[in-house]
């Protein structure tokens, strides 16, 4: 059974999240977007981890559904389709114990700031480890993603001693500023960041910046697994990044079981950003309009050339500094794909933002007609999208598929921008059947 899975995200009381991220409608919008598994998130904040316990009811298995689930037109559901040999499901949403830190400490005369993404089968563990944090003194109630002045090693100890089958995955590990590898913060190896609990590291998540044929360029990552997840603020954002598995039935123990043996049988891909998309991309100073790919850096060493400060170094230069070859080879690593989510494609393809309400409208048209997002983007022939959208869309969503798109990379906290069209006279042309 193809299971889409969605492992890091935000709720509500996470800082410049969405007030619309309850439990309820993370579900019915996981329903929308074709999602079978997504974490809980924000497990350490006391009124979230309250409603995870009064609205969520395990199955048994490490993993969690909604007592009363949203109600869902059926044509909303995940289409019932074969893709790829697979059989969609079509069940309750499960949830997974998860949470991010961040870590923010001193190691080796430099000032670290971590963003780890942590995970446990059982309630109780998250209720251990709650207890332990808020004894240490760390202010759990400030922020759904806590802020604490432990070091990665301290924290693995905390958390492996709950349970050696909890788990810790770096988030977006490449981000400038708050990342395992990051260029501002972060370390140049997993074990100069874990030391002994390296070996507790299955995966990493590349975020939404980097893809995995970049990663492959580091040997060093040969032996973990890379994650995608959407790292999602609101609700239309749900599964922008994802995992897609290959499991009889879900369950906290597949899930460590397929990162920890590095199961390519099990983990069949990842659902990807266009890397350029992502807001770290380029090298370059925001609020001097500077963007730079890492060959234009060099020549300036590394200084904005208007007001002389040092450039904050994106991921594709981060990646380059620590990679030790060229490309990874694609049979010892877990494919990928790239997407553009279903709301940006709809609006570029009506030339409109993607929260106006022609957007709104045909997204939930094509979600009534196509199933789920996914089903959408990733399943159905051009024929049977014809049959639930007009022409320009089709077009762009085979475009996408292609690669053929026109990005602006992001840098520096601003996200690139993508266009499937080149102008509004090709888009007309699409209209008009011309192309």
């Amino acid at each position: 059974m193809r299971i889409i899975a969605d492992l890091h995200i935000h709720s509500k009381y996470s800082r410049a999240c969405s007030q619309e991220l309850t439990l309820a409608n993370i579900d019915l919008w996981c329903h929308y977007k074709g999602i079978d598994l997504v974490v809980t998130s924000d497990f350490t904040h006391p009124a979230w981890f309250k409603d995870i316990q009064e609205k969520l009811e395990p199955e048994g298995n490490g993993l969690y559904k909604l007592k009363e689930a949203a109600s869902v037109d059926g044509s909303t559901n995940p289409a019932l389709s074969k893709a790829e040999g697979l059989t969609m499901t079509t069940s309750a949403v499960k949830f997974i114990l998860g949470t991010e830190i961040s870590c923010i400490y001193k190691q080796g005369d430099k000032c670290r700031r971590i963003h780890l993404n942590v995970f446990f089968p059982e309630i109780k563990n998250v209720e251990e480890f709650n207890s332990i944090l808020e004894k240490m003194g760390c202010n759990l109630k400030s922020d759904g993603r806590p802020i604490i002045g432990l070091s990665a090693i301290q924290l693995a100890e905390i958390v492996f001693n709950i349970n050696d089958q909890a788990m810790i995955i770096p988030a977006h590990a490449w981000t400038p500023w708050f990342s395992i590898f990051g260029s501002k913060s972060g370390f140049d190896s997993i074990e100069e960041c874990f030391s002994k609990f390296s070996k507790n590291i299955f995966a990493i998540e590349t975020g939404l910046s980097s893809d995995p044929a970049m990663n492959w360029r580091l040997s060093a990552l040969d032996n973990i697994m890379l994650v995608s997840n959407s790292d999602a603020h609101s609700l239309p954002n749900l599964g922008r990044e994802a995992n897609v598995f290959n499991w009889q039935e879900p369950s906290y123990d597949e899930f460590y079981k397929t990162l920890k043996n590095r199961d390519k049988k099990k983990f069949l891909y990842t659902i990807e950003f266009y890397p350029e998309e992502g807001k770290y991309h380029y090298d370059g100073h925001a609020k001097c309009d500077i963007s730079m790919d890492p060959t234009e850096t060099k020549k300036h060493k590394g200084i904005c050339p208007v007001c002389k400060k040092p450039l904050v170094v994106g991921v594709l230069n981060r990646v380059a500094e620590l990679a030790d070859r060229n490309k990874g080879k694609l049979d010892n690593h877990v494919p990928y794909k790239s997407l553009v989510p279903l709301q940006e494609i709809i609006a570029e393809s009506f030339n409109v933002g993607k929260s106006s309400k022609r957007v709104q409208k045909e997204y939930f048209n094509m979600i009534k007609k196509g199933g789920s997002e996914f089903s959408i983007l990733l399943d159905r022939s051009l024929e049977e999208l014809k049959k639930i959208t007009v022409s320009e869309i089709v077009e762009a969503i085979k475009r996408v598929r292609e690669g053929k798109l026109h990005i602006v990379p992001g840098y520096d906290g601003i996200y690139g921008k993508v266009q499937i069209y080149k102008n509004d006279e090709e888009r007309g042309a699409v209209q008009k059947n011309l192309i």
